[in-house]
């Protein structure tokens, strides 16, 4: 996890810097009056962090979610990847155009058993951003995708989805290469996939970006999550063609984990440590490795039949609507 003063904060966690400010002022006065014992003082302002953390996260708006989702600081799907499992081989390539960065995947151990994760991945600076185009897959990150699920079904693995992505990539030459094809394709065959699938949102999911990799027997979100069709951005400029009310949009959207679970769009919320992931990164990997070895042995005892047909019937039940 990184530490301060290496740590960035958003707006409404300025309180924590102001601690962390007055720790290494603290730490200064130590160095410079060491018969002093300032540790007590120390200790207090740490305990003073963790308390504010925790009544920063029982307050926390739907916009100030998506940012916590968005922070930079958050773990993205590499990192969970390496802190859930061993023995990660990723695997490259959709073996018809190219392989796209911004969408990874691969077998690895997890507890001891085999499973195929695939998600979308952030890049951690600049340049990385660039190279993974900021999580936004273009075609063949979702043909790749498809191929390694369909790896994972002909060896019997279990598939794990990992979604952060602001969305698919909208630019010409991916729509040229069949943008909405590909998402549709995925859709229908992870409809049908013979193994236990589990889509879990670790960040952001928006629209047809996660839905390309996120239909499964369970979907789960993280607690700082989000999931809708749109980002609040959008859809702000879209209904007030401004982005200044992105805040309003985030309360309409109804986009967090909270309201996902109680639409029964999503199985499960996955709680994060007190802050957000990004304040801990082994226990946000931990929480979610227990879940997914839990579900993974639940899903495994019903039969690849009654597990595609409960998958359809899930999907098929989601949304509210009425006949005139």
């Amino acid at each position: 996890m990184p530490q301060y003063p290496n740590r960035q904060f958003l707006d409404f966690e300025e309180p924590i810097r102001n601690l962390y400010e007055q720790i290494e002022q603290t730490k200064k006065l130590a160095s410079k009056n060491p018969k002093i014992d300032y540790d007590s003082t120390i200790t207090q302002l740490e305990g003073a962090i963790v308390e504010k953390r925790k009544d920063i996260t029982e307050h926390l708006t739907p916009w100030q979610r998506v940012q916590l989702s968005r922070h930079p600081d958050r773990p993205y799907t590499l990192k969970y990847i390496n802190k859930m499992t061993t023995n990660f081989l990723e695997l490259f390539g959709d073996r018809n155009v190219k392989d796209d960065k911004a969408m990874i995947g691969g077998f690895a151990q997890l507890d001891g058993h085999t499973a195929m994760f695939i998600g979308q991945q952030k890049g951690i600076n600049t340049k990385n951003r660039q190279l993974r185009n900021f999580g936004m897959a273009n075609p063949e990150g979702y043909r790749k995708a498809l191929r390694l699920m369909r790896l994972a079904e002909k060896f019997n693995k279990p598939i794990v989805t990992l979604i952060d992505t602001p969305g698919a990539y909208p630019g010409m030459e991916a729509e040229e290469r069949g943008q909405g094809e590909a998402i549709a394709r995925n859709i229908y065959e992870m409809m049908r996939l013979k193994v236990p699938v589990i889509c879990v949102i670790i960040g952001e999911g928006a629209s047809g970006g996660a839905l390309g990799i996120g239909v499964g027997d369970r979907v789960l979100m993280l607690e700082n999550s989000w999931y809708t069709v749109i980002s609040p951005e959008n859809c702000s400029s879209i209904l007030w063609r401004s982005w200044s009310m992105k805040e309003k949009a985030a309360e309409e959207l109804k986009l967090t984990s909270d309201y996902m679970s109680k639409f029964k769009l999503v199985d499960g919320v996955v709680p994060e440590p007190i802050g957000g992931a990004h304040w801990d990164y082994d226990a946000s990997a931990e929480n979610l490795k227990k879940v997914l070895i839990k579900t993974i042995k639940e899903l495994e005892k019903i039969s690849p039949e009654k597990r595609i047909t409960q998958r359809i019937e899930k999907f098929e039940k989601m949304g509210q609507w009425n006949e005139a």
